[in-house]
């Protein structure tokens, strides 16, 4: 195998594959293959709902002339050093690698078998805006909702992360490259490249609008930043004051969460089998998306420009953080809410209500 190789574990970033693939041959037909050929090898998680969205990427990604090689490197015991065994080879021989998660312990252990000559890494929501200003500063790679403190798993494996972290930064005879729609700040010899969604465009809507509004759903509670009960009465509260009917459920939201959501908002959730940028430019979508901060207040407006769609972000207050939440998350939250683009409205603290 030689050509270009892209590793990738979300729905997301195959998406952003797909979309880095596009600007390398813009007038390229659909199902014509790329040149030089891109394969992408899936590291599959494990949740279903995951999986369905990757599923239907992959054949999205087949349809449009990629290679796909689907890896369960996460099926038991061994798994994992059969994935590692068998991608050897073609790391060596890739020409370029394609990533979409820096931060990932899989990706980081690949990264651990060579040091590729051109790197390419695709945004995977907003932790590349952390991964842009770690590397920038020399620091070690910590997703932004992790404390900061080495557990003995992290210990473990620090070896590993430290030289990952080295070859994910530009040296002599190696070039990186962001390829991202976020706002970041290029580290010394990076190339930052702007994703427009371009792709999306040209394969999908433009969609028709429903009269009301929609609203985007968040794992923050699932990660330990926002209290639930919190979550779930802001959420309730936006229901009502944008005449929101659906709620678009993230991936990695539980189904409790989800279930209490509906009993106690009345909202129906959507649980999107493609990313939401996908659905959206597909339509049916409302004519006002509210979202928490997060990826789609950046890409959304990408997708959905010129559909007269109006995007609102909702900002995160103190008091909605759990006390075991990351002392960065305030910050890192209130970062993606003011660096949206300049035509998404900003709710700031729209239910400052007394949560007791």
């Amino acid at each position: 195998m030689t050509g270009q190789l892209a590793f990738v574990e979300s729905p997301v970033q195959l998406l952003n594959v797909l979309e880095w693939a596009h600007t390398q041959a813009p007038d390229r037909a659909p199902g014509e293959p790329p040149a030089p050929a891109l394969t992408v090898v899936v590291l599959s998680p494990t949740d279903p709902m995951s999986r369905g969205q990757l599923r239907r990427m992959a054949q999205l990604a087949r349809d449009d002339g990629l290679t796909v090689l689907w890896q369960e490197a996460r099926a038991g015991r061994g798994a994992l050093a059969r994935t590692l065994r068998g991608l050897a080879g073609p790391l060596r021989s890739a020409e370029r690698v394609v990533i979409g998660d820096p931060f990932s312990r899989y990706v980081q252990l690949l990264l651990t078998l060579f040091a590729p000559r051109r790197l390419t890494v695709v945004d995977d929501g907003t932790a590349t805006m952390e991964f842009a200003a770690q590397l920038g500063r020399g620091e070690r790679l910590v997703r932004w909702h992790r404390k900061g403190s080495l557990g003995p798993r992290e210990l473990v494996l620090a070896p590993v992360t430290s030289m990952a972290r080295r070859r994910l930064a530009p040296a002599r005879g190696r070039t990186v490259e962001i390829f991202t729609s976020l706002p970041v700040e290029a580290p010394e010899g990076v190339e930052v490249t702007r994703n427009a969604y371009a792709w999306t465009r040209d394969r999908f809507g433009p969609p028709s609008l429903t009269g009301g509004a929609d609203l985007v759903g968040t794992s923050l509670v699932e990660t330990g930043v926002v209290d639930s009960a919190h979550y779930l009465r802001v959420v309730g509260e936006l229901a009502r004051t944008h005449g929101a009917t659906r709620y678009f459920a993230h991936r990695r939201e539980s189904s409790e969460k989800l279930h209490a959501v509906a009993v106690e908002t009345g909202l129906q959730i959507v649980r999107p089998d493609l990313p939401l940028e996908l659905i959206a430019r597909r339509g049916p979508i409302g004519r006002t998306v509210v979202s928490f901060p997060s990826t789609v207040v950046h890409t959304l407006p990408l997708a959905l420009v010129g559909t007269g769609v109006k995007v609102a972000v909702v900002e995160v207050a103190p008091e909605w953080l759990r006390a075991t939440a990351s002392p960065r998350a305030q910050g890192f939250l209130s970062g993606i809410a003011g660096t949206a683009a300049h035509e998404v409205d900003r709710l700031t603290h729209p239910t400052r209500l007394e949560f007791g």
